[in-house]
């Protein structure tokens, strides 16, 4: 369920245990199609923590405000669906998101409700309840988190950071390759602009907007496997905590 209140920041966080005696909040930050979904999963898989998909989140309201039929002005109603929404994600060998005890993993993965999410995430109501929900499931650490905000608003005290870019076009040829993939007949065209216009959006809204935090690693993903990436990051997270 979606929890209501103000979120303080778990102990750890506040007295600094040692890295190497706790569980890590990791956060990967970047636009979409940068490859946070893949690298995120994996790294998860590779530290066996917890995989949080916090775009995922947004998408799973998006699909139920669809099927609702709830007007995205009617702000009563949205905070009502939100009140009663159970989220919960699978364990690392599972990558699923579950709504009310339904796997929706595969039935937000589409353009209409990838449009939907991303006005639907510039909505305060909106926006407050996932990022309260978000620390409630991370707060305990031994989690990896992506998103757009997760390094400055939602866990701005995570022990690691990453920011994962790559080029545009990069970024349109693998979400219309996704696509594809998943049976959408959609033009490379339409889809790059879409990645463009998203950019746009998350960069210049008012609420969370998408930026690299300060004390966050750059990650260019353009022309790097996911193993790559994911090893770069397991060796600064292994330097990290002997550093500590």
């Amino acid at each position: 369920m979606v929890s209501k209140g103000l979120w303080t920041a778990p102990p750890f966080l506040e007295i600094g245990l040692p890295l190497q005696n706790k569980r890590l909040i990791v956060a990967i930050d970047g636009p979409s199609g940068a490859g946070k979904s893949t690298v995120g999963k994996a790294l998860a898989k590779r530290l066996g923590y917890l995989y949080i998909d916090t775009g995922a989140m947004y998408r799973a309201v998006a699909l139920m405000v669809k099927r609702s039929g709830i007007g995205l002005k009617d702000e009563q109603a949205l905070e009502g669906l939100l009140s009663s929404l159970h989220l919960s994600f699978g364990n690392h060998e599972e990558n699923c998101l579950y709504c009310d005890g339904e796997d929706i993993t595969e039935a937000i993965r589409t353009p209409e409700i990838s449009r939907l999410a991303s006005e639907i995430s510039q909505m305060k109501v909106v926006r407050e309840a996932m990022v309260r929900l978000q620390r409630e499931m991370g707060k305990e650490g031994g989690v990896v988190l992506e998103g757009r905000d997760i390094g400055t608003v939602v866990f701005p005290h995570a022990d690691l950071k990453f920011y994962l870019d790559a080029d545009p076009e990069e970024r349109g040829r693998r979400r219309h390759k996704e696509w594809l993939e998943k049976g959408v007949t959609v033009e490379f065209k339409k889809t790059l602009q879409e990645v463009i216009e998203r950019d746009q959006n998350d960069m210049n809204r008012s609420l969370s907007p998408l930026k690299k935090a300060e004390d966050a690693i750059f990650i260019d993903s353009t022309h790097r496997s996911v193993e790559e990436i994911v090893n770069e990051m397991c060796h600064i997270i292994d330097d990290k905590r002997k550093q500590e």
